[in-house]
């Protein structure tokens, strides 16, 4: 008897095991089947960021996968840079405008599971004002100059008090640099190491930063604005245009940005969406002003009437490209078109390279970059070339030397740039105010390094105080126009051109678009 029930108890457990094992073996495969279910996308850019923490960096590469780890307190409303609540749920400002009064949202986590509050807003704006504010925060004056202090008022208040009024405070708030809001934990846990450890409250986390390859981040699927659609968002970083092309079209990435021109009948004859927005940039020449020998307005305009901007249009960037008659593209609040730019005319190149005292021409050294970039997406390295053989038509003989975007950057920071006499360069307008354009030749942002040809000009600077501080977009408009006159007559600049906007992407992806500030936001993105 007892033989008989051992019997049945070891049948009973042995068809017990079985039934485990099978119903193991099934969450197993359902695990894999979500696993392959998983939405990685794939986005494919020219290079690495500078660092993953907003207070460090100036980049455009940094600001794509800042803008999906990180929240502001404000955003812009897909499509436009008008405004609409982000961490900040309501807001208002004082009569003077010199008080603004945030109300924030409540029960927001980081991704470190710290809360979101007052003490969390405090703590990233306090960090980049004085006199915590360093020159390696290259944004903070730029975000943040009239703000004397940032006060807790309780839990979820915050309040700014400027020093003066400044119209384009809320917008500033808003831009993908400087403003975003950092977990304080994660800061005081690494330290310097925070630029490649970020931690905000995004719809997206940090995973990892291979360096010279790819970042990765996470759906974060407790967002305040609802998951994300992808579970994975992976920058990858392709330094050639024709290889990015390539991969997209081979299906291994679902977008790029970067796109050549050459490359857009080809994209397009493969079945790929390419978007050509206006593009809210500027593409340009920057003499240093500030030394030997383009310290001489004369020389500086010599090179604007020998360059034909007409044929870089036409020819280097096929016709996906506006020809600039001012710093502002002729959409933006500022811009003024009745401004003549320097037309290409050799002939009077000539007469004022005679009249600055190179009658014999002179040679000078021209600093460029060897990636693509949005505003040029032909990269460095052509346009350089292009602006040499106009040049030499003239007599003057240009030198190029190319570096890696990460180390060009340094080469231009020096108040002096011992390296060269001019440099290739270019600007994504951040918030859509003309401030955010003309302020790149405000005599402060030369330590800051945003005013990279280093120029001067007192009554410049008084105009951009005078355009910020105005009521009314019409007394705006009126010292703007006023301040592009005289930056028309000095030439610090000579503007190629304003870009296209341009990425390609997937016919299988839904939701995706370059915002106006030239960046991607994948809250929304996702894959068929």
């Amino acid at each position: 008897m007892f033989r008989k029930k051992s019997f049945f108890m070891l049948l009973l457990v042995s068809l017990l095991a079985v039934a485990m094992v099978g119903c193991g073996g099934g969450d197993n495969k359902e695990k894999a089947a979500d696993k392959a279910k998983q939405k990685v996308f794939v986005f494919g850019q020219g290079s690495d960021p500078r660092g993953l923490d907003p207070a460090f960096v100036d980049d455009g590469e940094s600001a794509n996968p800042i803008v999906n780890i990180y929240d502001g307190l404000v955003r812009y409303k897909t499509g436009s840079t008008e405004i609409e609540p982000a961490l900040a749920t309501e807001w208002s400002s004082s009569e003077d405008g010199k008080e603004w009064t945030f109300k924030l949202r409540q029960g927001v986590k980081f991704h470190d599971g710290t809360p979101f509050n007052a003490d969390a807003v405090v703590f990233s704006v306090n960090r980049q004002l004085p006199p915590n504010r360093t020159d390696a925060m290259p944004y903070a004056s730029f975000t943040f100059g009239p703000v004397e202090k940032i006060e807790k008022v309780d839990d979820y208040t915050v309040k700014f008090i400027l020093n003066e009024p400044y119209a384009p405070f809320l917008a500033n708030l808003a831009m993908a640099l400087a403003a975003p809001i950092v977990s304080p934990a994660a800061v005081e846990k690494y330290g310097d190491k925070f630029i490649e450890n970020p931690v905000g409250t995004g719809p997206f986390k940090f995973v990892e930063w291979k360096k010279g390859q790819q970042i990765v981040l996470e759906a974060n699927k407790e967002y305040w604005g609802g998951a994300p659609k992808l579970d994975k968002l992976v920058y990858k970083f392709i330094k050639e245009n024709s290889v990015r092309a390539s991969e997209l079209r081979t299906g291994s990435i679902q977008a790029m940005n970067g796109v050549d021109p050459n490359d857009v009948k080809m994209l397009e004859e493969a079945g790929l969406n390419v978007i050509k927005n206006p593009g809210m940039n500027i593409n340009y020449l920057a003499f240093f002003c500030n030394k030997k020998p383009f310290d001489n307005p004369k020389l500086r305009l010599a090179v604007a009437h020998a360059i034909n901007r007409e044929n870089l249009i036409n020819f280097l960037y096929q016709g996906l490209a506006e020809l600039p008659n001012s710093m502002l593209p002729n959409f933006m609040p500022g811009h003024d078109k009745s401004l003549q730019a320097p037309e290409y005319n050799p002939e009077k190149a000539k007469q004022l390279l005679a009249e600055a005292g190179y009658p014999n021409g002179l040679k000078v050294t021209l600093l460029t970059y060897s990636t693509v970039r949005p505003y040029n997406p032909v990269g460095g390295d052509k346009l350089a070339a292009a602006v040499q053989a106009d040049l030499r038509k003239v007599g003057i003989e240009a030198e190029i030397k190319t570096y890696p975007w990460k180390e060009y950057k340094e080469i231009y920071t020096p108040e002096v740039v011992e390296a060269g006499d001019m440099m290739l360069y270019g600007w994504i307008g951040d918030n859509g105010d003309p401030d955010n354009f003309l302020s790149l030749l405000e005599t402060k942002e030369i330590k800051s390094t945003l005013n990279a040809a280093k120029y001067s000009n007192k009554q410049v600077d008084e105009l951009l105080m005078k355009g910020r501080t105005a009521r009314t977009q019409e007394e705006r408009n009126a010292a703007y126009s006023e301040l592009q006159k005289i930056v028309q007559a000095e030439a610090p600049w000579v503007f190629i051109s304003h870009s296209k906007d341009m990425a390609a992407v997937s016919k299988k992806v839904e939701g995706f678009d370059l915002h106006p500030v030239g960046v991607v936001y994948f809250r929304d993105v996702d894959i068929k």
